[in-house]
């Protein structure tokens, strides 16, 4: 049935506000049914053994599951309620005020919406008063649109005479106008209705959730603008920050309920909220990439059911583990706390390097390296937080093609990842309950040209005390005061055998480079009398000789402090603390690898010397750290 004038008047709007409210209520219900599964029952069994607690974990998990879907769509009923109440009260409110300028000019309003007014002014030849008439209202949207005036809004044969065609003509455009801007809201939101529905199942499965993940995207589309509008999104973290906590309880949950995705990564937003927010987005973002077969949604997915695993599985001996941040846009977004950084007084957030994504990889080895490294510092200083950030895209090898290959050879992504891990940081300041908190900031091999990158920023890193940088192939500065926290408080980690931290610098790379293309082609022609496999064996063994050569002379030419990305932060010239670190297993005789010595600087197993300095950088007890001499 198509929505009339008159049962657009007649309309109470609230009562969709009142339903609206319900199913905030039973939202609201059933994430406290959650809440307590998950922060009363499940931690019960925490230390509990055997399969009954197993049983009873995997019953309870279930049940958690059903009580967040639950919320998410209740959630979702009640944005789309509350929405179509506005649009439907703001139409009406329009109608309304041109029903009373209709009786105020004395017009009559007929069922189809056209507007009577009466006889006025004189005729020129007769001097008859003007007969009155009545108009058909256009919608004044068309004119905002620059389209030609409607057939309908041509006034008709001496009509203009009359005083009152023209505020008749206004009054019915503008009824008109309401009353199709319902009807369409109407349609819309029957529809947006009409899809959230859930199926006949208690087993809340990725398919389930992919559903969800839809859901909320239709309402976005149909209902959310009213509340994505007034995101401040453009604001800096401590204005987000301050936002947030001006919200009522039920404005935050329905925030929560349709931007889960945004206010999760809103730098500002506080931890829990955060964390909560994307535990919800973690699941449509499974139910999303379960049904994608590419090579890039498939690593993805295993990373995300590991951190979905161990966000369900935490030992108790572990700080309790936050996700601050997750997302499945270029290679991936994770951002995971091992314990709360708006209560801890100390915080570190540690940026990975070269090769990392949101992959399987990354949910084992880099989350691990937080994980250690807030058990370390947390045995000095139970107040410690420590956080693991993948906010930007870290260079891959191999990559799809040459000019991506090149980018580890470039500080473009570094320089790109700056600013976003400065904006978080920012947001771990605002959100931080201490009054001095004490902030670090750590880079690991490409991570650690992100976090210098970041340092020489206007202002610097916000809010950090201290730098620490592992790994290192440079920072893009030639010394440590110029990472805005003074060399006192920069601290470097370099293995004897760790290649990264030895990458050869500008002249060098030319030489290498340069040296072994010349060596190639020379051995090349050489080899050539040998015939076709003299020619390719000529050509490796000249590009070999040519590129050491090539690098030998570049190296002599060029300063020894000197490496990729600048002075090396292990060099005596950069001026920082040099902590002491285990030499790593040689790169090729006897050794793991080239690799390996890079891995080692987190791993208390593995290096305990750096690992245990690292913590009590973080704990604030710089002074008790062991030291080596500089290169």
């Amino acid at each position: 049935m198509t929505l009339t004038w008159q049962q657009l008047r007649d309309l109470k709007t609230n009562e969709f506000t009142e339903a609206a409210t319900g199913w905030a209520d039973a939202s609201n219900r059933a994430n406290a049914a959650r809440n307590r599964i998950s922060m009363e029952m499940l931690k019960s069994l925490e230390t509990q053994k055997g399969e009954s607690a197993t049983a009873a974990h995997d019953r309870l998990r279930r049940l958690d599951r059903n009580f967040d879907y639950v919320h998410t769509e209740c959630g979702l009923v009640r944005t789309t309620l509350g929405a179509l109440a506005q649009e439907l009260s703001t139409q009406q409110t329009r109608l309304k005020a041109a029903l009373d300028d209709a009786s105020t000019h004395g017009f009559t309003l007929h069922a189809d919406g056209s507007v009577e007014y009466p006889p006025a002014g004189e005729n020129f030849l007769t001097k008859q008063p003007v007969p009155g008439s009545s108009v058909q209202g256009v919608d004044r949207r068309l004119f905002l649109r620059e389209l030609p005036m409607h057939p309908q809004a041509q006034p008709p044969m001496g009509a203009d005479a009359n005083p009152h065609h023209a505020a008749a003509q206004e009054i019915a455009g503008r009824i008109r106008t309401a009353v199709l801007a319902a009807q369409e809201a109407d349609a819309r939101f029957t529809q947006a209705l009409n899809r959230l529905v859930a199926a006949d199942s208690l087993d809340i499965t990725d398919a389930t959730w992919a559903d969800a993940a839809a859901d909320a995207a239709l309402v976005r589309k149909e209902a959310g603008h009213y509340l994505h509008d007034t995101i401040p999104l453009d604001r800096s973290p401590a204005d987000r920050h301050a936002w947030w906590q001006g919200l009522t309880d039920d404005q935050r949950a329905e925030y929560l309920a349709v931007y889960p995705d945004v206010i999760g990564n809103l730098d500002g937003i506080p931890s829990e909220t955060r964390d909560r927010a994307n535990r919800d987005n973690l699941e449509m973002l499974i139910g999303k990439l379960s049904g994608q077969g590419d090579e890039k949604s498939r690593n993805q997915l295993e990373g995300l059911r590991s951190i979905n695993d161990q966000l369900w599985n935490q030992a108790p001996t572990n700080p309790p583990m936050y996700l601050l941040g997750i997302g499945d846009q270029n290679n991936g977004r994770a951002i995971v706390s091992f314990g709360n950084p708006d209560t801890s007084k100390n915080v570190s957030a540690y940026v990975p390097g070269l090769g990392t994504a949101l992959d399987g990889s990354f949910a084992r080895n880099d989350i691990q390296r937080a994980r250690d490294t807030a058990l370390d510092a947390r045995f000095y200083d139970p107040s410690s937080a420590s956080i693991v950030w993948l906010g930007y895209d870290a260079p891959q090898l191999p990559a799809d093609n040459l000019l991506d290959n090149l980018a580890v050879t470039t500080m473009d992504d570094a320089r790109r990842g700056a600013g976003d891990y400065n904006k978080f940081m920012a947001g771990i300041s605002s959100t931080n309950q201490n009054a001095d908190p004490h902030i670090t900031a750590i880079g690991h091999s490409y991570g650690s040209l992100t976090v210098g990158q970041a340092a020489q920023q206007p202002g610097g890193i916000p809010g950090a005390d201290d730098i620490i940088l592992v790994g290192s192939p440079g920072t893009g500065a030639q010394n440590a005061d110029q990472l805005g926290v003074g060399r006192d408080h920069v601290y470097v980690g370099a293995a004897q055998n760790d290649l990264v931290t030895k990458a050869p610098n500008t002249a060098e790379t030319a030489g290498l480079l340069g040296g072994g293309a010349a060596g190639a082609v020379a051995g090349g022609v050489v080899g050539s009398a040998l015939g076709p496999l003299g020619t390719v064996g000529g050509a490796v063994i000249g590009g070999g000789v040519g590129a050491f050569h090539g690098y030998v002379v570049g190296d002599a030419l060029s300063d020894p402090s000197q490496i990729h990305f600048g002075t090396d932060p292990a060099n005596r010239e950069f001026g920082a603390h040099r902590f002491r670190v285990d030499d790593g297993p040689t790169p090729i005789i006897g050794g793991d690898g080239p690799i390996e010595a890079h891995s080692n600087y987190f791993n208390p197993k593995k290096d305990k010397d750096s690992a245990g300095n690292i913590a009590l950088i973080i704990a604030g007890r710089p002074q008790d750290i062991s030291t080596q001499e500089p290169r």
